[in-house]
């Protein structure tokens, strides 16, 4: 498969032709047993450990490019691959291959009085498009998961991590091919034009979903021009709240791990907000370990006069998604005020509370209106593999009609199945 540079005329050929493949593939994929999506995620998971040296060779030259290109550490980091990050990569379809088939399940059913008995069953939604920026796993992540949901993707990933794509879906194909189903229940747009986002944006005729993840402009602009449902992966502004009843030792090692245990990812901490009541007991640990790890800091004026190294914070900090070690601090007054600091900054993707009073954690955790909302738990648990979903294919923050992590459930939809006995309507 080579890189496409064709005119905008040729990609609206390209992907009208995945479009009739993609249709295709749906009508088998859709009536596949479990057994076959599972021997298929099987010995895709095989392949990707034992193509390890491939894939890795892909994604030096993806490496490259971005180094000769200027890329951040940040988001060389997102696209690293490495031994460790194959082996979850294999590990994580093993998981989604373990997990229960959500395809045919029943919902919930009833009996209306005129005897007709009523069903809702899970269903694939069909074929969705994934647009995604860096991170080659969610190559591998988004292949399973509509695989093992019944759901064709058709993938388009950036062009910073072309190769590394490449490499993954080709195995992925490999092994649909090996377990009796269509190789295009998985595609890769196979150009890197971006009029190829344009032309999915406009695919109503075959595309049922998109999920577009990465930066905001990529979010703005599929969200404004798409015709087709979109399920939005957007900024992850995550705050950790440390109440005055924290235990300081956690909330050290909390802030810590949210904000630094891998800084690039969308669950990282990127506002601290402290209690004005702990400001004097809890804000100085909690800082110090930070700039340990190489975290700068930027506070408010409360803030900064208890931290001489602190750095003043603006009104952009308060709503910028860093991927980097910075920190925005933030004193409020209370759970009150850490509710109102996240409603009014924040991107409601995920926001923890650290503290040892149950009602004022309560209050947190009703009164905050983020897909996930925590206590006493880092942000980085923000992963679809640690909800047990075996995977992601995001974290919505959409209300309608998944929230946080995307899995296998959220990757379906329903139809209502009617039974009745000659029954007719009066």
């Amino acid at each position: 498969m080579k890189v496409q540079t064709q005119p905008a005329e040729d990609t609206a050929a390209i992907m009208a032709r995945i479009g009739h493949r993609a249709k295709a593939a749906a009508v088998a994929l859709r009536n596949a047993t479990t057994a076959t999506k599972n021997q298929s995620l099987a010995e895709a998971a095989r392949l990707i450990r034992s193509e390890r040296t491939a894939i890795l060779a892909a994604n030096s030259r993806d490496i490259a490019a971005a180094r000769a290109a200027g890329m951040s550490a940040a988001l060389q980091d997102r696209l690293l691959l490495d031994d460790a990050r194959i082996d979850g990569m294999a590990r994580g379809l093993d998981d989604i291959a373990a997990l229960p088939d959500p395809v045919g399940a029943r919902i919930e059913e009833w009996t209306r009085p005129n005897g007709l008995v009523i069903s809702r069953v899970r269903v694939p939604i069909g074929i969705i498009g994934v647009i995604y920026e860096a991170r080659p796993n969610v190559t591998a992540d988004a292949g399973a998961l509509c695989v093992k949901s019944g759901n064709v993707v058709v993938l388009r990933g950036g062009s910073d991590s072309f190769h590394s794509s490449r490499a993954i879906v080709e195995l992925l194909r490999r092994a649909l091919a090996t377990a009796g189903l269509p190789e295009d229940c998985v595609q890769l747009v196979p150009t890197t034009d971006r009029a190829a986002v344009g032309e999915m944006l406009r695919a109503t005729g075959w595309l049922d979903l998109i999920v577009p993840r990465g930066g905001r402009s990529l979010i703005d602009r599929v969200t404004e021009e798409s015709r087709v449902p979109v399920l939005r992966h957007y900024d992850g502004i995550c705050h950790v709240y440390v109440d005055r009843d924290a235990d300081v030792v956690m909330a050290r090692d909390l802030v810590a791990n949210a904000k630094m245990r891998r800084v690039s990812v969308c669950g990282a901490a990127e506002t601290l907000l402290i209690d004005r009541a702990a400001l004097d007991t809890h804000l100085m640990p909690v800082l110090a370990r930070l700039h340990e790890l190489g975290c700068e800091v930027r506070g408010d004026a409360d803030v900064r006069q208890r931290d001489p190294e602190a750095l003043p914070a603006t009104d952009k900090d308060w709503r910028t998604e860093y991927l980097a070690p910075i920190i925005s601090v933030a004193t409020v007054d209370g759970v009150e005020g850490a509710i109102g600091h996240i409603a009014r900054w924040g991107s409601q993707h995920t926001e923890t509370i650290v503290t040892a009073n149950e009602t004022t954690a309560g209050r947190f955790l009703d009164g905050v209106d983020s897909a996930i909302v925590m206590h006493n738990a880092s942000t980085q648990f923000a992963d679809g593999a640690e909800f047990g979903l075996g995977a992601e294919i995001g974290i919505s923050t959409n209300r309608m009609h998944a929230r946080g992590p995307v899995g296998l459930v959220e990757l379906t939809t329903y139809k209502n199945i009617v039974r009745g006995q000659g029954t007719l309507r009066p």
